[in-house]
């Protein structure tokens, strides 16, 4: 399962760690997850290493969470568990519930709060679960043509498991983007204070690598210590709170979905979503 994630090395006391699903526009199904979490595990553990770049592989940096995994309590049995969780296999809403807090936000707050700076490189579609990647890196760079988007209101649930908006697009932008599932530009992601630089595409992996060495020229504690600090004033405004809060909410709505519709979201309202960004099917 090496193979879903690339790890290389492109200069030095800098990693890459790439998305390598293009065929299906590195749509995240639980294996690349957990691939994705070993990578960044090995590059937080290994002292060579000072600042960790998130890239994909192909048109789309992520189409979001793969519909088209469907046994999930066969694809958690093949990990070790990383949070001490258990009741994957269990009845009712337990199952589900312990696979989220693991993959979701589990793994969100892992890599959000990884002890070096990390970079998100995205280009095309970044689709709800994709803003799951990007979002936990402390700097995004985006090609001009990258299109953001969460669609899961649509869906029947209210916003993706990493519940950040508020914090990242701001509040009343948060409120539109989630009420209308309508998609945004790197441009504006830019002025949203989303996205650090957009560049062409041509020139992503360049500008990212450079940012990276300039970065990596800083003591490494030293980037340690002030990336804790800014993550310290983000939670005094009550992120943690609110992510707990809405992961919950989350839940509800996949329990009610279930008794009303036979599923963990309402497909009739995907629908509604479909056109306005590549790829939106690929998401939930």
């Amino acid at each position: 399962m090496d193979d879903l994630v690339l790890y290389q090395q492109p200069a030095e006391a800098i990693a890459r760690v790439v998305l390598n699903r293009p065929a299906r526009r590195n749509a995240q199904d639980t294996d690349l997850l957990y691939a994705l979490n070993h990578a960044l595990d090995r590059a937080a553990k290994d002292d060579a290493i000072k600042v960790v770049i998130l890239a994909a592989r192909g048109d789309h940096f992520s189409a979001g969470h793969d519909v088209k995994e469907s046994d999930y309590p066969a694809a958690m049995a093949r990990h070790p568990s990383v949070l001490p969780l258990g009741g994957f296999d269990a009845a009712g809403a337990r199952a589900q519930y312990a696979r989220e807090q693991e993959i979701y936000t589990g793994f969100c707050e892992r890599w959000r709060n990884l002890p070096k700076p990390t970079i998100a490189a995205v280009q095309g579609a970044c689709i709800a679960g994709g803003l799951m990647l990007a979002w936990p890196c402390d700097l995004i760079v985006a090609s001009a043509d990258a299109v953001f988007m969460d669609n899961t209101v649509g869906m029947g649930v209210g916003g993706a498991e990493y519940f950040v908006h508020p914090w990242e697009l701001g509040v009343r932008k948060a409120k539109e983007l989630l009420f209308t599932g309508d998609s945004w530009t790197a441009e504006e992601a830019l002025r949203l204070g989303m996205v650090n630089h957009v560049v062409e595409r041509d020139r992503l992996e360049d500008f990212t690598l450079e940012l990276a060495g300039r970065i990596a020229r800083k003591p490494a504690f030293a980037l340690q210590l002030v990336k804790e600090a800014i993550n310290a004033a983000e939670d005094g405004q009550g992120r943690l709170q609110a992510i707990k809060l809405a992961f919950g909410l989350h839940h509800l709505a996949h329990s009610h979905n279930r008794l009303v519709h036979g599923d963990l979201i309402d497909s009739g309202g995907i629908a509604g979503n479909v056109g306005r960004v590549p790829l939106a099917e690929e998401a939930r």
